[in-house]
């Protein structure tokens, strides 16, 4: 839903869009009219381009360990 003017205090800018897995549009909704945006879009592409682009095949889960291991004030390892 692009929702669009003032409601008490809130203003609502409306703009509300639909890209694809590169960021780029292919609807946008005005910002002027309240308005529903019904775009066809093909999911599959998101599997192809995620095994293209290799994004999850190269990840280094081994590091998630420690990179995420909590430290205290002075450093230390807890």
């Amino acid at each position: 839903m692009n929702r669009t003017g003032v409601e008490d205090k809130l203003k609502f800018w409306g703009q509300s869009f639909v890209s694809n897995s590169f960021g780029k549009i292919i609807k946008k909704a005005s910002a002027g009219n309240d308005e529903v945006l019904v775009v066809e879009i093909d999911v599959a592409n998101n599997k192809k381009i995620t095994e293209e682009w290799g994004f999850m095949r190269n990840r280094r889960v081994d590091t998630y360990k420690t990179l995420t291991k909590k430290k205290n004030v002075r450093g230390n390892k807890k």
